[in-house]
C-alpha cells in the first residue's frame, strides 16, 4: 500500500475590490491548494473569523456527498457498458 503524500496549502493575501473575500483554487502545480484571503474585505473577514473555520465540517460532508454521487454514477455507467 502506497502512503499518500500530505497535500500542501499555500495562503496568499491580496487587496482587490474585484475579488471575493476568500478563494480556494488549485495551485499552479495542479497538486496542492491555494487559499486567497482578500484584505479589501478585512471587516467582513473579521466579523466572520469564527464562522469561516467552522465551515470545514459542513464542507467535508458536502464534498463527500458530491464524490459519492460521482462514483455511483461512474459505477452505473460501467455496469451499462459491461451489459
Amino acid at each position: 500500500m502506497q502512503m499518500r503524500k500530505k497535500k500542501e496549502v499555500e495562503f496568499r493575501l491580496i487587496d482587490s475590490n474585484e475579488m471575493p473575500p476568500i478563494v480556494i483554487k488549485p495551485h499552479e502545480d495542479g497538486e496542492s491548494l491555494v487559499i486567497v484571503l482578500n484584505n479589501y474585505h478585512q471587516v467582513w473577514l473579521s466579523l466572520h473569523r469564527n464562522t469561516i473555520p467552522g465551515i470545514a465540517e459542513s464542507l467535508h460532508g458536502k464534498l463527500n456527498d458530491l464524490c459519492d454521487a460521482h462514483l455511483t454514477e461512474q459505477l452505473a455507467w460501467a455496469r451499462v457498458e459491461n451489459e
